[in-house]
């Protein structure tokens, strides 16, 4: 993402909640098997740092530098890494970062290329950036793969609203499902696909989830533009966020979440 450029989901607490969850066990654990200490690595849109720290304690004493677009979260990121001496965070434009060539061993993204202006260019300066023989990773949700159940009236517009809303801010929601193809025209030839779920069942899970989705959807600028595009309104929005807690309330919810993911040779 462009260092200007306006991220859809903004940087409300409901939007960060779900960021802070993230770790490489649960966000990243495809990429594990391809690291090990001495390795240099870059993190692409590092957000609030949880998953960079976790790569960082992998690769120690190798050197990670974690970017994001946004200065604001990079001050919790400095927090999250504290103790660590092995990370360095700035704020960069995946588009044209500002690395030489063959830079890093490892160069990885997570949740990034779903909102960036052009997939494609920011996997081909991720490449440009990772020396011969290192590797590009990246792991983006497909919200045509979400699936939840039961489906309480309102929650059932979330989706509609949201592909409308990312899509006219220059993102692409199905993401996941495209991950090969954006690679392969970024230059890539060896690129190993795979695919890897969330899923949210337990009551304090469906709380969490709901309140991080459903709360997005009436306290957040995604909101705020879901109203100023004319995608919805406060009181479309108030009802999806009831929507959203009547599925948290329910014995049987059940929610999964399905995530593309690619490990790409230099």
């Amino acid at each position: 993402m462009s260092a200007n450029a306006s991220y859809t989901h903004g940087h409300h607490k409901s939007v960060l909640s779900s960021h802070q969850w993230r770790t490489v066990e649960n966000s990243a654990a495809y990429l594990t098997a391809h690291l090990r200490p001495g390795l240099s690595l870059l993190d692409v849109g590092c957000g609030p740092g949880t998953i960079t720290a976790g790569l960082a304690r992998r690769v120690a004493p190798g050197q990670v530098t974690a970017v994001d677009a946004a200065e604001i979260v990079l001050d919790e990121a400095r927090n999250n890494a504290e103790g660590l001496g092995n990370v360095a965070f700035a704020v960069a434009d995946v588009h044209a970062l500002d690395f030489p060539d063959g830079t890093f061993d490892v160069v990885h993204a997570h949740q990034v290329l779903q909102h960036v202006a052009d997939p494609v260019q920011a996997l081909r300066e991720m490449r440009r950036v990772t020396r011969p023989g290192g590797i590009v990773a990246a792991r983006d949700a497909d919200f045509g793969g979400m699936v939840w159940y039961p489906n309480p009236s309102g929650m059932d517009s979330w989706l509609p609203v949201y592909y409308n809303v990312a899509r006219a801010n220059g993102g692409e929601p199905d993401a996941g499902r495209r991950l090969v193809s954006w690679a392969r025209e970024a230059g890539f030839a060896d690129v190993t696909a795979s695919a890897s779920s969330w899923c949210y069942s337990t009551p304090e899970e469906r709380e969490w989830w709901s309140e991080s989705w459903g709360g997005r959807l009436v306290r957040s600028s995604l909101a705020d533009k879901a109203v100023a595009g004319g995608h919805a309104t406060r009181d479309g929005l108030q009802r999806i966020y009831e929507g959203w807690k009547a599925w948290a309330a329910a014995d049987d919810g059940w929610y999964a979440v399905t995530h593309g993911e690619i490990i790409c040779r230099r």
